[in-house]
């Protein structure tokens, strides 16, 4: 039991790595915001070791993030940078890891031998991780970079802005977790040889 902890806490470290690694691969949004593979490792994990793994994969992506200087910070008091930060980074990938709400649909449609299913427990997994990743970068906006908006109406120009990267990490992350998870479906299964 506290070797497979162990093994768990070693997988979300590297899992979290990686992420943090595949945020670089990509381009970025003016006020922050980009288009990357991040959310692969994040999901991988949720479906492979359960929500808690997920979550905690996704958090430690964003504090790799903050502690190495690789975030977008409003410019706004300190006190309410704080508050930022911790709504982009730590909260905004933590929750992705709700990803596992769909590991069970995934591991049944995989005992059933069903490939279509399995792949739409993949990609209803990232949407789910996205869209709550997506929510956090939307209150982000609307509390934190209403000068960006100008005139227009704070609450559509920040869900109009990040939807522009957002649609394609959804996107990026469905067909690259789709194609692993049917290929390689031992990826969700950490007991099998």
């Amino acid at each position: 039991m506290k070797n497979q902890r162990v093994l768990i806490l070693m997988e979300i470290a590297i899992f979290a790595a990686l992420g943090y690694v595949l945020d670089m691969i990509g381009f970025g949004m003016p006020q922050g915001g980009s288009v990357t593979f991040v959310l692969v490792p994040v999901i991988l994990m949720a479906f492979r070791r359960g929500i808690v793994a997920g979550l905690a994969t996704g958090f430690l992506i964003g504090v790799l993030q903050v502690v190495t200087g690789r975030f977008y910070a409003a410019p706004l008091s300190f006190e309410i940078v704080i508050a930022q930060v911790a709504i982009d980074y730590f909260i905004a990938f933590m929750v992705a890891g709700f990803a596992g709400f769909l590991r069970p649909a995934f591991l049944q449609a995989f005992e059933q031998k069903d490939k279509v299913k399995m792949i739409t427990a993949v990609v209803l997994g990232a949407l789910i991780a996205a869209f709550l990743r997506y929510l956090a970068h939307v209150t982000s906006g609307i509390l934190f970079f209403g000068e960006f908006a100008g005139d227009q109406n704070v609450i559509l120009y920040s869900l109009i802005y990040n939807s522009t990267y957002m649609i394609p990490v959804f996107l990026i992350a469905a067909f690259i977790c789709s194609i692993l998870f049917v290929k390689a479906p031992r990826l969700a299964l950490p007991n099998s040889h």
